[in-house]
């Protein structure tokens, strides 16, 4: 019974990560929002969306500032920003979804909306940003390289481009725009 479970198991992993590769886009992959409730990214569907991993006690959490004043500035234009937290590195994510929320909204104004928390990295790592990764691979190990690395994607959901963690929010501005037109 154990050997069967073991090839279900490694079968329904096989399968999970064949299907992050075979997406055309990045609308079909399903998310739980900070507050637990599924959905899919086709929400979001002919917007300009800024993927990004975050953390909340992290040299670079004050980026949430940053983010929120891009979301501020281009959401009326079509920019959505949507933010993944991670507690992979270093443990900068320790908290519960509310504790997040409630770090987010009253230290840093965030309105762009929240997910759950997830692994970007590994076996674990959640088939988005598996696919991110696939879609725009670094050279060597293209694992996410720390809090705060941000996926640029197009109207049509598609990936366009990969930024460092410490790329400050306010350095996609021109990127953004572009894409907005």
């Amino acid at each position: 019974m154990k050997k069967i479970i073991f090839l279900i198991a490694i079968t329904l992993g096989a399968l999970t990560s064949a299907l992050a590769q075979k997406a055309e886009n990045v609308y079909s992959f399903e998310v739980k929002t900070i507050k637990g409730d599924s959905q899919t990214l086709d929400k979001y569907k002919n917007k300009v969306v800024l993927i990004v991993n975050t953390a909340s006690k992290c040299g670079l959490t004050p980026q949430y500032e940053g983010l929120e004043a891009l979301y501020q500035k281009y959401k009326d234009r079509g920019l959505v920003i949507l933010g993944f937290p991670c507690n992979q590195f270093m443990g900068q994510e320790p908290g519960s979804a509310e504790e997040i929320e409630k770090f987010c909204s009253t230290k840093y104004n965030v309105t762009f909306p929240l997910f759950e928390k997830i692994d970007v990295n590994g076996d674990d790592a959640h088939n988005l940003y598996k696919y991110l990764k696939e879609t725009l691979p670094l050279e060597g190990k293209n694992d996410i390289r720390w809090n705060f690395e941000k996926f640029l994607i197009n109207k049509d959901g598609k990936p366009i481009k990969r930024f460092a963690p410490r790329t400050k929010p306010a350095d996609l501005g021109a990127e953004i725009q572009e894409l907005l037109k």
